[in-house]
């Protein structure tokens, strides 16, 4: 009669385990160096094996650029204080490859200090949330969103500001945010206007806006690439490639390909790189 009641009590028990809502596990920063953040729920950092990348030698023509984010994020892997960073400016200028690099340049100087996290635009509204997941973790953490903007109506700029300033909390000491976007100010001017024209103090609206990028310590403007750069980008990456093709005819087919995207940039460089490469045969 025992061992039924156990039984019994065994089965009840495990029903109520079944029923009993599941113990959401605190998302870590283990078993990689890069992380996609989902806010859920459940809320998790999902692992990228490998981070799609260019190698920082490689990103011509950017060497200002590339020196002022390197020594920010270098300066934060070791564990000193830095700069949440804004890169602006032209598309396709490798705004987005530099963060990349400069992160897998500092984990290879300094192995598995930092970790990247990537928040989409779309879930910028859930970054305190990240914020307070990243505040008990003994990494560092740079996190970062690619191609940030905001339009008319969103209100999600009040929360990005809110956590650049860091709060009541303050911001966690082991976080830096970097982004991305094509406007310096984050906002289309025409978003603007119409807050200096609506406003009961044009001037005090305005200022909140364009306020917004000022709390990012460091601004690194990105600029349209002019011919001598672009060659520059094309044969650094097909000597890397080692491509099989001379100087002269290299520059007339970069030249033809740059016509047809309608300008010259790194991303121009490097797809036209891509397609060479294929034409030539050579596996990259």
């Amino acid at each position: 009669m025992s061992s039924l009641n156990d039984a019994l009590l065994l089965r009840i028990a495990e029903a109520l385990e079944r029923m009993a809502p599941r113990q959401e596990e605190t998302p870590t920063l283990t078993g990689a160096d890069a992380f996609v953040w989902h806010p859920g729920p459940p809320a998790r950092l999902s692992p990228v094996p490998k981070v799609s990348r260019v190698d920082l030698v490689l990103l011509k023509g950017i060497e200002r650029q590339k020196d002022i984010l390197l020594t920010n994020t270098m300066r934060f892997a070791q564990g000193f204080t830095a700069n949440n960073a804004m890169l602006w400016g032209a598309r396709g200028t490798g705004k987005s490859s530099l963060v990349k690099a400069a992160h897998a340049a500092a984990n290879e100087a300094y192995p598995g200090s930092l970790a990247l996290i990537e928040i989409q635009r779309e879930d910028i509204s859930t970054l305190p949330e990240l914020l307070n997941i990243l505040r008990g973790q003994s990494r560092r953490a740079l996190v970062f969103c690619d191609d940030l903007s905001f339009e008319r109506e969103d209100a999600d700029y009040k929360a990005l500001k809110s956590v650049l300033d860091g709060g009541i909390e303050g911001r966690p000491a082991n976080v830096l945010f970097y982004a991305t976007s094509n406007r310096r100010h984050l906002m289309p001017r025409d978003m603007m206007e119409n807050e200096r024209s609506t406003a009961i103090n044009p001037g005090e609206a305005v200022e909140e806006k364009v306020s917004l990028s000022d709390r990012f310590g460091l601004w690194v403007g990105f600029h349209n690439t002019d011919q001598d750069t672009f060659f520059a980008m094309i044969e650094g990456y097909a000597e890397v490639m080692k491509l099989p093709i001379g100087q002269e005819e290299l520059r007339k087919a970069a030249v033809e390909w740059s016509v047809t995207r309608g300008g010259r940039s790194g991303r121009v460089a490097w797809q036209f790189i891509q397609d060479l490469a294929g034409r030539l045969g050579v596996k990259g």
